[in-house]
Formats: C-alpha cells, sequence, structure tokens
C-alpha cells in the first residue's frame, strides 16, 4: 500500500481538480441552481430529464422527498403515497430552503455532473486516508494531515450546500472556491511529504523562497478579485443576457480595473522568479509550469475582455489560476525542503 500511495494521491489531487474544473463550467453555464436541493436533485438521485417528471399528476405514484414544482413553489413528499384526482396539500410540505423554483435540464445535468465529481473526488480522497496508515510508524504527519482532507472534503460539501441554500450567495461561493485551493494545498504537501527525496539536489535561495511565498499570495489574492469580478459578470448577464455580452464591460466595477492591473504584477513577479532559477541554477524545473499556466490565464482573460466572453474562456482562465495557485505552492515545499537539505549538510 506504501508503495501506491504516491498514486493514489495523485488521482485524489486530479479528482478535486477536475471538481474546480466542473464547478467553473457550472458557473459560466450558469447552472449553480441547476439542482434547487441537496444532496439529491429535486428528490432523486438520478435527476429528472424533463418538466414532465416534476409536474404533478393524478393517481401517481410518489416516494419520500420527491420534488414538485407547482405554482412556482418547490413541494416535498412528506410521505409515500398515491395521489388522487384532486391535489391534496397534507400530502406535500412547502420546500422552505430558498423560493427558487425553476427547471432547466442542461443547467441540472451540468450541476448533477459536477456533485458527482464531488462524490468521486471525495472518495478518493477517502482511500487516501486509509492507504495513508500504512506510514504511521515513519511518518504520522502524512496520516493525520490524509484524514484532514477527509474532513475538509466534508466540510467543503457543506459549502456547496450552503451555496445552494444561499441561492448563490457571492461570498458564500468565495469561501467555497478558496477551501477548494486549501484542499489542494494540504494534498500537494501530503504528496511532496510522500515522495521527496533527500538525493534532489535543488539549491536553497532565500531570495528566491521569499519571492515564491509573495507570489502565492499575490495569485491567492488575484483570485479572490476574480470571484469579484465574476459576480458583476453574473449581475450583468442576469440583466442584459447573454445575447448583450459585447455590453457586459462597458462600465466595470472597479475591482475590474484592479484584477487587470495585478496580473501584470504576478507576471513581473514570476518573471523574476523564472530568471533568478536559471541564473543562479537553483533547479527548481515546475518554474517553468508557472509561466505556461499565467499566460494561459493572462491570454483567456484577454480573450474575455476583448472578445465578449468567447465559450469556455471564463473556465479555463479560472481552472488556470487554480493550477497556477498549486504549482506555487509545490515550489515552496520544495524549496523549504531544500532550505532543511542544506541546513542538514552544514550541520
Amino acid at each position: 500500500m506504501k508503495k501506491n500511495f504516491p498514486i493514489i494521491t495523485k488521482i485524489a489531487l486530479i479528482l478535486v481538480y477536475l471538481v474546480i474544473v466542473a464547478g467553473a463550467v457550472v458557473r459560466m453555464s450558469g447552472s449553480g441552481m441547476g439542482c434547487p436541493d441537496w444532496p439529491k436533485c429535486f428528490g432523486y438521485y438520478i435527476p429528472p430529464t424533463n418538466i414532465s417528471e416534476l409536474t404533478w399528476e393524478p393517481s401517481h405514484e410518489y416516494l419520500k422527498g420527491q420534488v414538485i414544482i407547482r405554482g412556482e413553489k418547490l413541494f416535498v413528499a412528506q410521505n409515500d403515497f398515491v395521489s388522487t384526482e384532486n391535489f391534496d396539500e397534507k400530502n406535500w410540505t412547502v420546500y422552505t430552503k430558498h423560493d427558487y423554483a425553476e427547471f432547466n435540464p442542461t443547467h441540472t445535468w451540468v450541476e448533477y455532473i459536477n456533485r458527482l465529481f464531488g462524490a468521486l473526488a471525495g472518495l478518493a480522497c477517502l482511500v487516501m486516508a486509509i492507504a495513508s496508515f500504512s506510514f504511521w510508524k515513519k511518518n504520522k504527519k502524512i496520516t493525520l494531515l490524509s484524514w484532514l482532507v477527509v474532513f475538509l472534503m466534508g466540510f467543503q460539501a457543506w459549502l456547496g450546500a450552503t451555496v445552494v441554500y444561499s441561492v448563490l450567495n457571492p461570498v458564500k461561493i468565495t469561501i467555497h472556491m478558496v477551501m477548494a485551493l486549501v484542499i489542494v494545498c494540504v494534498i500537494l504537501y501530503i504528496l511532496h511529504a510522500a515522495t521527496e527525496k533527500i538525493s534532489i539536489k535543488r539549491k536553497f535561495d532565500k531570495v528566491f523562497d521569499s519571492l515564491l511565498i509573495i507570489a502565492l499570495i499575490l495569485s491567492l489574492t488575484q483570485i479572490i478579485l476574480g470571484t469579484q469580478v465574476r459576480q458583476f459578470v453574473d449581475e450583468q448577464v442576469k440583466l442584459l443576457g447573454y445575447n448583450r455580452m459585447a455590453e457586459i464591460l462597458q462600465d466595470p466595477i472597479i475591482g475590474f480595473y484592479i484584477h487587470r492591473t495585478f496580473s501584470f504584477v504576478i507576471l513581473a513577479v514570476n518573471i523574476i522568479l523564472i530568471s533568478r532559477n536559471r541564473k543562479l541554477q537553483l533547479g527548481y524545473k515546475k518554474i517553468n509550469w508557472v509561466l505556461w499556466f499565467l499566460g494561459l490565464e493572462i491570454l483567456s482573460g484577454i480573450s474575455m475582455y476583448w472578445y465578449d466572453f468567447p465559450f469556455g474562456s471564463q473556465s479555463i482562465h479560472l481552472v488556470m489560476a487554480s493550477l497556477l495557485f498549486g504549482t506555487q505552492f509545490y515550489l515552496i515545499l520544495e524549496s523549504k525542503s531544500a532550505e532543511k537539505n542544506t541546513f542538514e549538510e552544514i550541520m
């Protein structure tokens, strides 16, 4: 089990990133309320595909927890029963978590797939935690952190439910996103602890290490700023519609300009990092990934502004930011490891 642990951990990491990708698609397509309840979807484990499945019918068998839409409200069946010729409110209770009662099959299935990825990622993290017991004698930290990830995934699922119940409250969406990045960081730490070898020679440089931390903080700040811009875009889309995307950023909030300017600051800091790594031959190969992720993130941002949000650009923008953040965090772990090795050599 110990031998396969790195592979299991990488699978868990990939699945967590796929949840981030799926979440980005949910936001891009406006599918956040595709499933108005949680953890089921309109009371089903496999969601409906047609509005007729959510319409009350006489002489129809309903199961406890099943949801229907009636009079712009959601009703939940209180028990298993067969309906009579007339609608009987005694068999139903009004859904009180929120008052959103719309059905769009595309939105429903996009959100449902997002939840499926979340469940798969949670299962993978549980398998990782079980496998981590093979490290208990030599490195208890790996086991404890692996089970922390399981707890965080459960907490993240609860946060997802609160996002639905709040009808996509922007602050809760931001917290949900930041928590996903926290989970990524913990898994990356576990992966590094389980795979890093003393024989890997990287040079420690204090300036490089400090700049890495600054770059990570800047990236996190940029992601948070981006969620605020995204909130403004969502509000504009609701107001103007998808057929008027060219008008979305004609009069943007001040946060948009801060977000855009911040990109140049982040680019400058990372170019310095890449240059210093090459000049001093520090040996941090993953720093080259940063340039690719940052480049794609900036290009997708430019395309959204100049080409009126082409399909997929919003998802690419968020996913690249998440990959950039994860890579920067792993580089910090490698730098700290190099510092530790340097100290041990001196001693």
